[in-house]
């Protein structure tokens, strides 16, 4: 993370108030570039890598299918014998996460390198989703345990380790992103409405607040501590938090529903919209 987020972390953490700056615009014009999936009803992107190799996930007649966009070319993930499946991230050795649903309940995790997968689930836990993965191969996610609680953690070296109920005060944390220095974003809520951002670098916990928005919903990090994601005003809109701790909103032109997922250390970001046509993926060059 760098020292300027540091800085302000630090002092929302001595008001004991929540990571709250002024509103900007983005700092020059915004570069659009759709990206549908070919005969898909669907198509969402959720993370990119400093190749600028980009993942995510489509909907098309035969069901939910993971995608990786390399060179302008497509290529379907599906994890062997699953009904459904989703990309999640992917790092700068193109080892790639995701979600499946099989035979057995619940969604459950998994991690793609070299053409091989590897399932992975939480301890105990009745599903896990993997969320984010960094250069480092360390990953980050979400875990059901107990009826009405959610939990956070990361995966590193092996260890599994919960962003729990104590860090955030609520009963419901789901982590989403990890950046090369560890610092982790997600979200909290005490129900299933009212989301609210966090950053988690080393023991700090930092709420994270889109100024004036009834949701907040934070998705991922980049090397450099810029922070995606999107937020609620009645319509939904994606939004940056630069290193610099400041806001900005992003909206594809049309869309009535915007959201970035994913950042990488060239700032550029991928997420989602949606339009009269349908929903969509995007890639958003600065």
């Amino acid at each position: 993370m760098s020292a300027v987020l540091s800085r302000y972390v630090a002092m929302a953490l001595a008001l004991g108030s929540t990571l709250f700056l002024p509103e900007t615009g983005l700092a020059k014009k915004a570069d659009f570039t759709i990206i549908d999936v070919p005969n898909a009803i669907d198509t969402s992107a959720a993370a990119i890598n400093a190749h600028g190799d980009i993942v995510g996930a489509f909907v098309n007649a035969t069901g939910r299918h993971g995608f990786l966009l390399r060179n302008g070319a497509f290529t379907t993930i599906d994890y062997p014998g699953a009904s459904s499946t989703s990309a999640t991230g992917i790092n700068i050795d193109g080892t790639i996460t995701g979600v499946y649903a099989g035979a057995t309940p619940g969604p459950h995790g998994f991690l793609l390198s070299n053409g091989q997968f590897t399932a992975i689930d939480f301890p105990g836990a009745n599903f896990t989703e993997i969320l984010g993965i960094n250069d480092q191969g360390a990953i980050v996610g979400r875990c059901f345990r107990e009826i009405g609680k959610v939990d956070g953690f990361s995966l590193r070296n092996g260890l599994f380790t919960l962003i729990d109920s104590q860090r955030s005060g609520a009963p419901m944390n789901e982590a989403y992103g990890i950046n090369t220095q560890g610092a982790i974003v997600g979200n909290y809520s005490a129900t299933l409405t009212g989301s609210r951002g966090f950053l988690l670098s080393e023991t700090a916990f930092t709420p994270i607040d889109y100024p004036g928005a009834s949701l907040t919903r934070v998705l991922g990090i980049s090397p450099t501590g810029e922070i995606v994601g999107g937020y609620s005003t009645g319509n939904t809109h994606g939004f940056l938090f630069s290193a610099k701790g400041r806001f900005s909103t992003i909206d594809v032109p049309g869309a009535f529903f915007t959201q970035a997922a994913g950042i990488n250390t060239n700032g550029d970001i991928v997420g989602s919209f949606n339009n009269a046509a349908g929903g969509h993926g995007f890639l958003l060059n600065r």
